[in-house]
C-alpha cells in the first residue's frame, strides 16, 4: 500500500475493530497536494531521472569498456524503474506530471528553510547555466557526450554521472526529510544510499583513467 493509514482511519472512526459498521470504511486516506513535497519531488526526480537514462544508453553506444557499460546498464534499469514508480504515484494521487510555472525544486524549500541543500556544497545546491535541476547536464554537454568515443566518453560520462547524483542526493534527502508518504520516503532514502554507493564507485573508475570528479 501507498498509504500506512489504516490505523489513522480507524481510530478516527471510533476503534476500527472488525464489524464495526460501514463508518469504519468511508474515510479516504489523504493524497498529497498539487505542490506538496511528495508530488513536486515525484515530478523533478522523474526529470532527473530520465537524464540519467539517456546519458547511460548514450555512453553504452559509445565504449567497449565493460565497467562502464555495466555501470551504465545499472543507472539505467535502476533510474527507469524508480521513474514509473514516481509517475504512477502521481497518476494513482490525480496529480498532473507537470505544473505550469512551477520552478523546479520548489518543494524543498516548503519545509523549515532546510532546502535539502545544506551540507551538499554549491554543486548540489544550484543548477548551472543551461541546466534544469542541479547536477543535471546541459544540452551541450549531453551533445559532447554523443560526440565522444572510447576513455574520453567514458571520462565524461563519469564526471557528468557524478554530478547528477550528487544533485540527485541532495533532492532525495530533501524528500526523506519532508515527503509524508511513507513509501515515497523509503524510495527517496533508498536512492540517496545507492547513489552514494555509486559515487564512490565512480571516483574509484575515475582514477583507474587518470581522471577526477570535476569541481
Amino acid at each position: 500500500m501507498l498509504f500506512a493509514a489504516a490505523a489513522t482511519v480507524a481510530a478516527a472512526n471510533g476503534g476500527g475493530s472488525a464489524g464495526s459498521g460501514p463508518s469504519a470504511h468511508t474515510a479516504e486516506p489523504r493524497t498529497p497536494g498539487l505542490r506538496s513535497p511528495d508530488a513536486g519531488f515525484a515530478r523533478d526526480m522523474a526529470v532527473h531521472h530520465q537524464q540519467a537514462v539517456e546519458m547511460s544508453f548514450v555512453v553504452r553506444d559509445r565504449t567497449q569498456d565493460e565497467a562502464v557499460r555495466t555501470l551504465a546498464y545499472d543507472i539505467a534499469n535502476t533510474q527507469a524503474n524508480q521513474r514509473g514508480m514516481l509517475l504512477g504515484w502521481l497518476d494513482l494521487w490525480g496529480l498532473p506530471k507537470v505544473v505550469a510555472g512551477e520552478p523546479p525544486m520548489s518543494w524543498m524549500g516548503s519545509s523549515g528553510g532546510h532546502g535539502g541543500h545544506a551540507g551538499h556544497g554549491a554543486d548540489a545546491g544550484a543548477a548551472k547555466p543551461g541546466a534544469l535541476m542541479p547536477g543535471m547536464a546541459t544540452k551541450e554537454e549531453l551533445d559532447q557526450l554523443g560526440a565522444a568515443s572510447g576513455r574520453d566518453a567514458e571520462v565524461l560520462f563519469l564526471q557528468l554521472m557524478t554530478d547528477h547524483h550528487k544533485g540527485g542526493v541532495a533532492m532525495a534527502e530533501g524528500c526523506a526529510q519532508q515527503c509524508e508518504t511513507p513509501v515515497e520516503r523509503a524510495l527517496a532514502q533508498g536512492m540517496v544510499d545507492a547513489q552514494r554507493s555509486e559515487l564512490t564507485l565512480m571516483a574509484d573508475m575515475l582514477r583507474q583513467r587518470g581522471a577526477a570528479p570535476r569541481g
